[in-house]
């Protein structure tokens, strides 16, 4: 079966990247043809490794400015694009995508890349405060009424709809022949709106053994150290780190650009090499679902930290999961948090595989339907 999946596709971000492979690689181990849509909307800042992009009008107004607005620029642009490449080059060797590039809704409408079968999902698609979740292609709105549509592991990265989208959710889920989502509260948000024949899934990584990830990505990195995810320069995720790094006599990793703390940043890296730093990690503190989710894959000891964003059903519902909610820190200022160990990995891989086993029922009773 020829499949198209659509997701938010060279977003520069290690888990977007690593998700859009896992799903293609699981489609194609069952036998079909699984091909990415190449979409690449304005909102995405398509533009943002551009050397020349000027995106302040008072500077773009005036040449002398804006030759000098450039050249202030242009060091850091240079380093980015250094990091854009780390990604293109994994993309282009592990993430199979339409030759054409798509940019609207519109376009995909009146040029339909050609499938039996088309997959909207992973990731936050569907995170309506960002305009990908406004926006009617991840909801599959270009596929014509007589094709399958599937969503799987759409997410929703919230636990509430504004009122002003819940029509526009309503309508456009409706459509959709098989639904899945990624969190729990994924399905609340959906029964809210009288949609029930749901089901939750886990994410597409989870698809794919850890063996895979280990022996296809992964190279031994000899140092000890923590790896640092954090996207909010948390001050007390800083704290933790430092201490945890200085009693356990540990390094510390990022791959945060933000992060200043670190001993060594790999922010220039792409995802294969922050799944190397995943592996070898002796211990993960993050606010990101995919760090969360590959610190599970390769059983690493870990604590998450809520992002200032109000995106963390993500990583919550996962935990809540798997009965490790204790490893959620809602509050890093709590002078109470002490750092509890992951005794055994037997009762959280027990019920993880009884999830796996269910998202891939799941999708697999889907595309037979066709």
């Amino acid at each position: 079966m020829k499949i198209k999946t659509i997701t938010c596709h060279e977003v520069y971000n290690h888990g977007a990247s690593l998700q859009e492979h896992a799903l293609l690689k699981y489609l194609e181990n069952l036998g079909h043809d699984a091909e990415t849509i190449r979409y690449k909307p304005s909102y995405f800042d398509s533009d943002k490794f551009s050397l020349w992009e000027v995106s302040s009008p008072k500077f773009e107004s005036n040449i002398i400015f804006k030759v000098f607005y450039i050249l202030a620029k242009l060091p850091s642009r240079l380093i980015a694009l250094k990091r854009k490449k780390s990604f293109d080059d994994f993309s282009s060797k592990y993430i199979n995508a339409t030759k054409q590039s798509y940019k609207s809704n519109e376009q995909l409408s009146k040029n339909l890349p050609y499938a039996d079968a088309y997959i909207c999902g992973s990731d936050q698609i569907w995170n309506s405060f960002f305009e990908n979740g406004k926006d009617p292609a991840f909801y599959l709105d270009f596929v014509p009424d007589n094709k399958l549509k599937i969503s799987y592991a759409a997410s929703f990265a919230i636990d509430t709809l504004e009122d002003s989208i819940k029509k526009f959710v309503s309508e456009q889920v409706n459509k959709i022949n098989y639904i899945s989502v990624r969190e729990t509260s994924g399905l609340k948000i959906l029964a809210e709106l009288n949609i029930t024949d749901t089901t939750q899934v886990l994410d597409p990584v989870f698809l794919l053994p850890a063996k895979y990830w280990h022996d296809t990505f992964v190279n031994e990195i000899s140092e000890k150290y923590i790896l640092i995810y954090d996207f909010d320069s948390n001050p007390s995720l800083k704290k933790m780190a430092l201490t945890l790094a200085k009693t356990n006599k540990l390094k510390i990793y990022t791959v945060n650009r933000n992060i200043n703390y670190a001993d060594t940043n790999f922010w220039l890296k792409g995802p294969e090499y922050f799944l190397s730093l995943l592996a070898n990690a002796q211990f993960v503190i993050s606010n990101s679902f995919h760090a969360v989710a590959f610190s599970l894959i390769f059983e690493k000891q870990f604590l998450v930290v809520n992002r200032l964003e109000n995106i963390n059903t993500r990583m919550r519902d996962l935990l809540a999961l798997l009965n490790i909610s204790d490893l959620l820190i809602s509050d890093p200022n709590d002078p109470n948090i002490s750092i509890q160990p992951i005794s055994s990995y037997e009762p959280i891989n027990k019920e993880l595989e009884a999830s796996i086993a269910r998202s891939k029922l799941f999708l697999q009773k889907a595309l037979n339907s066709n």
